[in-house]
Order: C-alpha cells, then sequence, then structure tokens
C-alpha cells in the first residue's frame, strides 16, 4: 500500500511536471490524482493484458502518466470555473 502511494505521488509530480502552466493543485490534490492515474493506467494494461493493475509495468507506467495529466487538466478546468475572481 506505501509503494502504490509512493508511486502515485511520482506520477502526479511528472504529470505537473509534463503539464504546461501552472498548476493551481496542492499536494494532496497532486497524491490524489496520481493514484487516480495510476489506477487507471492498470486498468488499461490489464485491459491490454500486460500485467495486473497492482502490478507496476512501462505501458501501465506511462497510461497512468497520460491519464494523470489529464485528470489534472480536467481538476483545473472544474477549479477554474468556481473560482469567481478569475480574469
Amino acid at each position: 500500500m506505501i509503494g502504490f502511494i509512493v508511486a502515485g505521488l511520482v506520477i502526479g509530480a511528472l504529470a505537473r511536471l509534463i503539464k504546461p502552466g501552472r498548476q493551481n493543485l496542492g499536494l494532496l490534490a497532486t497524491l490524489a490524482l496520481g493514484l487516480a492515474g495510476s489506477v487507471l493506467g492498470g486498468i488499461v494494461a490489464n485491459l491490454l493484458g500486460t500485467g495486473d493493475i497492482f502490478e507496476l509495468n512501462v505501458l501501465g507506467f506511462i497510461v497512468a502518466v497520460i491519464a494523470a495529466v489529464l485528470l489534472i487538466g480536467l481538476a483545473e478546468s472544474v477549479a477554474g470555473r468556481r473560482s469567481p475572481d478569475r480574469r
């Protein structure tokens, strides 16, 4: 479980580095989105037959980072709509 959390944090950090621009997300949001991305990457890798959901492999890792980048973008757009003073 601790390894899964660390992997989620690494995936979230990589996603923040890959996504251009400034993100207004905290550490917990990055961790949560990284964990969600790693679960999605594991599911896709499992569906493609390259490994289990919780097994670390190259394809699952790549898909997890891409999913986390998309989730960060989605979270920013949702948070941006809620902000009343956004210009």
